[in-house]
């Protein structure tokens, strides 16, 4: 497991390297869903070269399975980041990030069709009981009037996170390599995500505004693409509940529209 350790760092010290780029951008006046689109285009255009060079470019063969992980894994997170925080405040959103752990443990528990150890069945008690309080109480004072239906919609963030994380170890191909599943899945990531670039109202003017810093967009894009290299590698090495460790599956994309939407 020491690799996969190695890996959890390498992984938190990426994600930690995108914030302060992530408030240049806003303070340059780059809008949140055109600066998702390109970072993750360009980390997924890094990755492919990477795995065209290392030999084991993205293979055809597995279009539904980086379909089904990109829209559970980063595309839908992302989109209910953006319906409800608005409805039930950044706070209590972050919260949601938090129970990706405990939830992940679970929907392994039950793929799996196994009770997890007495620790992991203690975890999965709280998380639930944690759940609980959220509803009861809608998290901090900002967001107590926050309405029961937005705060059950934003529990599907750990959801998501959890049902992807599981979702890409279980049906991981047999034989394929992380790097070139990483390039893919995030490619088509990238597609879906262009499409919430327009839809938000953002459009060329967001775009022209990513390419306006382009020192910032280039670091945020070695940034990203080394942190999803990693990111794979740990889920291929460590498992999903391993993975989770990191709080959500969606590292540069969801801290960017958290931070971007405080």
């Amino acid at each position: 497991m020491r690799e996969a350790a190695l890996l959890l760092m390498g992984c938190g010290l990426c994600l930690g390297s995108t914030f302060p780029l992530q408030k240049l951008a806003a303070a340059a006046g780059v809008p949140p869903a055109s600066w998702v689109f390109a970072s993750t285009l360009g980390a997924s255009l890094l990755l492919t070269l990477g795995a065209v060079l290392k030999g084991r470019p993205p293979s055809g063969a597995h279009r539904l399975y980086y379909l089904i992980a990109a829209l559970v894994s980063f595309v839908l997170p992302n989109l209910i980041v953006f319906i409800v925080i608005p409805k039930i405040g950044a706070g209590l959103t972050a919260v949601m990030f938090a129970l990706s752990p405990i939830l992940t443990l679970t929907v392994a528990s039950l793929v799996a069709r196994r009770l997890p150890a007495a620790l992991g069945v203690v975890g999965i008690l709280v998380g639930l009981a944690g759940v609980l309080v959220i509803i009861a109480f809608r998290g901090d004072a900002s967001s107590a009037e926050a309405p029961l239906g937005w705060v059950l919609l934003g529990l599907m963030i750990p959801v998501c996170l959890a049902s992807g994380n599981v979702y890409r170890s279980h049906n991981w191909p047999a034989g394929a390599d992380s790097l070139s599943l990483a390039s893919a899945i995030n490619l088509v990531a990238a597609g879906l995500l262009f499409s919430a670039v327009f839809a938000s109202g953002e459009g060329m003017t967001g775009l022209a505004a990513v390419a306006s810093v382009p020192l910032l967009i280039a670091a945020q894009v070695v940034a990203t693409g080394a942190n999803l290299a990693m990111f794979f590698r740990l889920q291929q090495v460590g498992g999903p509940v391993y993975l989770s460790q990191i709080v959500d599956a969606v590292p540069a994309r969801s801290a960017t529209l958290r931070h971007a939407l405080h």
